[in-house]
């Protein structure tokens, strides 16, 4: 068996290279967002025209970003998204729902703090995970049927 798995969320800090280290050897393809912030957000106006409006320029980033968001998406087994603590990720929370809307096997990375506000998240989940080395445990446990040791 292999999976294929989606890393959504934030894009702050290391959590998605501790995931993929950490699975090294297991059958698992790993895709993700562009991570590369100011990338992320001018990549409309970049490719297709400067905005005068930031509504604007942000909705052309948004668009052409969610090609590549949607298409990780749905052709993922599993979807695993990262609410860290510094930005509130909206974007996130759009991508859990997206997931949940589709099947998807749905894990949540977060911290112990946000579980009041990211219960209805929390519960479209199979598994709610705080470091990254529980979702690699996942990961493990799915494809090989190991406990951690």
């Amino acid at each position: 068996m292999s999976l294929r798995v989606y890393l959504s969320g934030e894009i702050h800090t290391d959590w998605r290279q501790q995931i993929v280290d950490g699975a090294h050897g297991l059958d698992v393809w790993f895709n993700a967002p562009v991570t590369d912030h100011a990338a992320s957000d001018d990549c409309g106006v970049a490719i297709l025209g400067a905005e005068d409006n930031k509504f604007w320029h942000d909705r052309k980033g948004a668009l052409v970003n969610s090609i590549r968001t949607r298409k990780g998406i749905e052709e993922a087994d599993v979807v695993v998204v990262r609410f860290g603590d510094k930005y509130k990720q909206w974007n996130a929370a759009f991508d859990a729902g997206m997931a949940s809307a589709l099947g998807k096997s749905l894990i949540i990375l977060q911290p112990p703090e946000h579980d009041h506000a990211l219960k209805e998240v929390d519960a479209a989940a199979m598994a709610v995970a705080r470091e990254p080395k529980e979702v690699v445990d996942i990961l493990r446990y799915v494809l090989e049927g190991t406990l951690p040791g």
